[in-house]
């Protein structure tokens, strides 16, 4: 085969084939993808990794920065082994680091959101030999209020539902007790009444003896 023997071209094959069964890993990142937060209020930008390679002092971690409106990207964090914050623009004393590369986590903390924090935020992670993969993005939209969510109104009908069976068990007891109460003061006035007949009759058997000793 073109000059080439049969042992050194079966090799070849076998490398090509296992090449593509097996293809290369990349870095996979995770993030929320979308965002809202209240202006003058601090936000966690949080993004994830997976790699195939174990973490290492090679491993770095980029996030930029594109406005809503255009313009040009611009630098919000680096780190390598180290945090590296923005020594001027936009992010200076703003941005701090709030990850754990033990545990995969690359995330961020924005302060004092501003209005023209409006943007996309990316994340990029290598971890050599594992530096391919996609860029992670976070879509911040900074608002005046952030609306009510679905999970709030959730945990109001869970709350309010709490509230009425607690109600309901107090009415619950405080009807056990007040019957038992009315139970007692109806008992007790039937031992009285008892009290009270057995005392007359007893008067009038008194009276009827007297009656037949004077006859």
């Amino acid at each position: 085969m073109y000059g080439k023997s049969p042992a050194r071209v079966l090799p070849l094959l076998l490398g090509l084939q296992l090449t593509a069964l097996c293809p290369a890993a990349a870095v996979e990142i995770y993030t929320s993808g979308a965002l809202e937060a209240v202006n003058g209020t601090d936000v966690r930008l949080k993004c994830t990794f997976s790699s195939f390679a174990p973490v290492g002092d090679a491993l770095t971690v980029t996030w930029n920065f594109r406005p809503r409106d255009g313009g040009r990207e611009q630098f919000v964090f680096y780190y390598h082994m180290d945090p590296f914050r923005p020594m001027s623009g936009r992010f200076k004393d703003r941005v701090v680091w709030d990850g754990n590369p033990e545990r995969y986590d690359v995330s961020i903390i924005l302060w004092k959101l501003q209005f023209d924090d409006n943007g996309t935020y990316t994340c990029q992670v290598k971890n050599p030999p594992d530096v391919d993969g996609l860029v992670g993005s976070i879509r911040l939209s900074v608002v005046h209020n952030v609306p009510f969510s679905e999970i709030f109104f959730l945990a109001v009908a869970i709350g309010s539902a709490c509230v009425v069976m607690i109600i309901v068990v107090i009415a619950v007891v405080l009807f056990q007790h007040f019957r038992k109460k009315r139970w007692a003061k109806r008992a007790d006035k039937d031992v009285e009444i008892k009290s009270k007949e057995e005392e007359k009759l007893k008067q009038e058997n008194k009276a009827s003896i007297y009656l037949e000793e004077s006859d």
